[in-house]
């Protein structure tokens, strides 16, 4: 393995940084994961919540997100979860700073059919708005300000289909509108379907103020979830997809895109052909080396890609994150992961992994009984179960989820979006758990929240990174200030590597609180 990699550099891109001994990512393959320690520990909340579930038919098998963003400038995130046949909501966030979680009902025209939604500022005038995704024609809810939303799909030229939406991302290619991608899963009136019914997955590029048509990036293989991230760490933003198997039945394949020029990337381009029943993508530098690494959620085993830089490697099952059948009760059959996420619980400098599960409705030949995971990362790297302890082990057909501060007290709450069953929600009472930051980048123009910056956050411990990305998950995301714990430090110093590759200077800044960080 390489021992530097290329990153971005001040004014430009594409010079040569040293990433920590390549030996550390190799040494990964001997772990044998360690016993969880006292550990993290959540206060069920759901009363806290309006009663809400996704419901619906075999088209919302798949699907249940949740939204999460502040759309009423109180930094205290709202909620939007997906209802599938029964309407969509969004919640009201009246937490107690620092206490309870409280939630009530907002406005919102009544919406049907609703798979997910994904929160970003698509026009740059400062509220979030949400792309939302839905069987039958999509959704651009520009915010106004206030909580209050207009439908702007039209006014923008975006297509919004009749299909099955259940993927979603989103980067910017330049200045003004980001280039958009929506995934479809199967054709649900194709009369021969659902099998190798696929649609082609399409890129949405701005014309100046509006959308152009749809390009179809082709074949498409019933995604699940995408992302968009610069994986290489040099400036260019690739969209990996992941799609479930059980419907592309033969050909099919995981995927990885480049956006110029387009073309799917191959094995020969560090992507080997890989076949799984993706259902969410999580990405998050694990090893220390500022490379995010790819948790791709599936039926069975999950399976974790660690980035080589150059490609993917799947990750040792003794690391620990596979998490292939339930860790609780008696089922012993295989499990289903759909969405994932990483965040640190305990602010202790390591990224832990949430991992929602779930039949998806009588599969035989999956687990029912399905605890939802919470893997805590070790000091050697592995990770542990923890669900169980913490008191988020429930056994619904859980599908979306978050992990976010939602009472402003540096804690990561946690909200799933469950099937047939209400949405739970969940605050972080974890004792003696460490100091944090909160970093929100900011920078002017159409990209006014730096999608596709990276996040440095330095500290004895190491070096932590984070992308601003739109999409991944599973049907849902957030746009809230990216968390970093920092164990027992007071300070860390700071710098953001800005999406055109300009490198800000470090800073070094208080832990506590969140910091919004401009150019």
């Amino acid at each position: 393995m390489a021992g530097a990699r290329a990153g971005p550099r001040a004014g430009g891109r594409n010079f040569a940084v040293q990433t920590p001994a390549a030996a550390r990512l190799c040494a990964l393959v001997a772990l044998v994961a360690q016993p969880a320690s006292a550990g993290p520990l959540f206060e069920d909340a759901s009363s806290a919540l309006p009663l809400h579930s996704y419901t619906g038919g075999w088209e919302h098998f798949v699907g249940g997100g949740v939204a999460v963003f502040d759309c009423d400038g109180d930094a205290l995130p709202e909620l939007f979860a997906a209802g599938g046949a029964s309407p969509a909501r969004l919640f009201l966030n009246r937490s107690t700073r620092g206490g309870p979680l409280a939630f009530e009902a907002g406005a919102l025209p009544e919406l049907t059919g609703v798979t997910g939604a994904y929160p970003l500022d698509i026009d740059g005038d400062g509220p979030l708005d949400l792309f939302v995704m839905r069987v039958g024609p999509n959704l651009v809810l520009r915010g106004l300000g206030g909580c209050a939303f207009e439908d702007a799909t039209e006014a923008l030229g975006m297509t919004p289909g009749d299909g099955w939406t259940t993927a979603f991302s989103a980067t910017w290619e330049g200045e003004g509108l980001p280039t958009l991608a929506t995934g479809d899963y199967v054709d649900r009136e194709d009369p021969e379907g659902p099998f190798g019914t696929c649609a082609e997955v399409l890129l949405h590029r701005p014309e100046g103020a509006r959308y152009g048509a749809p390009i179809p990036l082709a074949p498409g293989f019933c995604p699940l979830s995408m992302l968009f991230s610069d994986w290489q760490r040099r400036g260019e933003t690739m969209l990996r997809v992941s799609n479930d198997r059980h419907y592309y039945v033969r050909d099919g394949r995981e995927q990885m895109w480049r956006l110029d020029p387009l073309e799917e990337l191959g094995a020969e381009d560090g992507f080997p052909e890989q076949k799984l029943w993706g259902m969410g993508i999580a990405s998050r530098d694990l090893t220390g080396d500022g490379l995010p690494e790819v948790m791709l959620t599936s039926m069975g085993d999950q399976v974790l890609m660690l980035n080589r830089g150059d490609g993917f490697a799947a990750a040792p099952f003794a690391m620990g994150t596979a998490a292939q059948r339930p860790h609780v009760g008696e089922d012993g059959r295989p499990s289903t992961g759909w969405h994932a996420e990483f965040g640190d619980v305990d602010n202790d400098g390591r990224a832990d992994l949430f991992i929602a599960k779930g039949n998806v409705d009588q599969m035989p030949g999956m687990a029912m009984e399905d605890p939802n995971n919470l893997l805590m990362q070790q000091p050697d790297g592995s990770f542990a179960e923890a669900a169980a302890p913490a008191g988020i082990a429930t056994v619904e057909r859980s599908r979306g989820g978050a992990l976010a501060d939602l009472n402003a007290d540096g804690l990561l709450d946690l909200v799933v979006v469950n099937r047939r069953a209400p949405v739970e929600l969940y605050r972080n009472v974890t004792p003696g758990a460490g100091g944090w930051i909160a970093i929100d980048p900011r920078q002017p123009g159409g990209n006014a929240r730096a999608v596709g910056a990276f996040v440095e956050v330095r500290t004895p411990d190491g070096l932590q990174v984070r992308e601003v990305t739109v999409g991944g998950g599973h049907a849902g995301g957030s746009a809230v200030p990216l968390h970093f714990g920092l164990g027992g430090e007071e300070s860390a110093e700071v710098r953001v590597i800005w999406p055109d590759g300009t490198v800000g200077d470090w800073t070094r800044l208080a832990a506590g609180t969140v910091h919004a960080v401009g150019r």
